[in-house]
């Protein structure tokens, strides 16, 4: 892997980021869906809490959170199912799918012809009944559900399977394939990063750089602690060349003091998700950062993921990913906190109490209690 300051592969990397974005249709040019919206880029903002309430699309189903019924409302209309978002009201992370995706028209109409949405807030005490018939508390259907992060969306076919799961925020192009998948019940004949996978290779014009850091362990990658605990955690970054969300994760979080001295706490190390590079996973069995990635489901670059010291996963975070939310996921590793507290946005709202922080959203103090 070579650095990003070679002039010809900065060059190279622009034209190649070009080609993708005008291919992919996310090239912003005058009166794009971005610009009029005040984001020239989805994947660069703040995501430090809001400080004004979220409000939803207009457009979202008035839902009494009987989902079962909404089910059955939808396919009755014709639709292919639902989509349950799960989110917080001063999540800035869902102000861009607001913001940015759920005010592109041709998202829009695609969504609204093919599913009805129905928010659920998920540190919320009152009462949803899902689309299985259980009642249970808005707050522990996201609990059942996995919620690491907001938004997620749960995408529930019209048959009542669980299509899709998207978690955190993922930038328009990436939407609009998840979208495509269920509506055209891809999800019926190949997993989503299959069907992810084969769309990017579409787009991939050559192999592109990946943008290195000091902290990054060298090859060999013996990634093994099956036998022996590891000293460190490990984070493992999959990436790939030629990827303008690799580059803002370097040239951003990943430059700030208070994010960088974290990651001397870990063993890290930083994988081309499309290459052959030999390696030991941390199981102990030997494999190629391609295979391992394709195991993992991995579909976004770049995905960050976390293993103990035994070689466990912890946590992943495999959506766009900022400061505030990086960090985050730092110290929730660092100080074991998924020892005692297996949710990480449970555990990040308890901390930020103790710290002094401001809550996300309103309901958080009392409903994590």
């Amino acid at each position: 892997m070579i650095a990003l300051q070679r002039p010809v592969a900065r060059i190279s990397r622009t034209l190649s980021q070009f080609a993708r974005l005008l291919f992919a249709g996310m090239l912003l040019l005058p009166g794009s869906v971005w610009s009029s919206t005040g984001h020239d880029d989805p994947l660069q903002f703040d995501d430090t809490p809001l400080h004004e309430l979220l409000e939803h699309p207009g457009w979202f189903k008035e839902s009494f959170l009987a989902l079962d019924e909404d089910l059955a409302e939808a396919a009755a209309a014709g639709k292919r199912g639902i989509i349950v978002y799960f989110g917080q009201r001063r999540c800035a992370y869902c102000r861009m799918l607001m913001e940015v995706n759920f005010t592109a028209p041709d998202i829009v109409a695609y969504t609204q012809r093919h599913f009805d949405v129905i928010a659920i807030d998920i540190w919320s005490p009152e009462e949803v009944t899902t689309p299985s018939g259980e009642s249970m508390s808005q707050r522990d259907y996201s609990l059942q559900l996995g919620t690491n992060f907001t938004p997620s969306l749960v995408f529930y076919d019209a048959e009542g399977k669980i299509a899709l799961r998207l978690r955190g925020y993922y930038p328009p192009y990436q939407f609009r394939a998840a979208l495509e998948y269920v509506a055209g019940e891809h999800y019926q004949r190949e997993k989503f990063p299959v069907y992810m996978a084969r769309g990017d290779q579409t787009l991939r014009f050559e192999a592109g750089d990946l943008v290195e850091e000091p902290f990054f362990a060298q090859p060999p990658y013996n990634l093994d602690r099956s036998r022996f605990a590891a000293d460190l955690p490990l984070v493992v970054f999959f990436e790939q060349g030629d990827c303008h969300a690799c580059d803002i994760l370097h040239t951003q979080p990943l430059q700030r003091k208070s994010a960088r001295k974290l990651f001397d706490h870990f063993e890290s190390v930083q994988l081309d998700m499309w290459a052959d590079t030999p390696l030991v996973k941390p199981n102990g069995e030997r494999s190629t950062a391609r295979e391992w990635a394709e195991e993992l489901g991995i579909f976004y670059a770049p995905s960050i993921l976390f293993f103990d010291e035994h070689g466990k996963e912890i946590i992943r975070v495999d959506s766009v990913v900022h400061l505030f939310r990086l960090r985050n996921v730092l110290n929730y590793v660092l100080s074991r906190g998924y020892v005692t507290e297996k949710n990480f946005l449970r555990w990040s709202s308890r901390a930020r109490r103790v710290l002094g922080e401001p809550a996300v959203d309103d309901q958080e103090q009392n409903a994590s209690r």
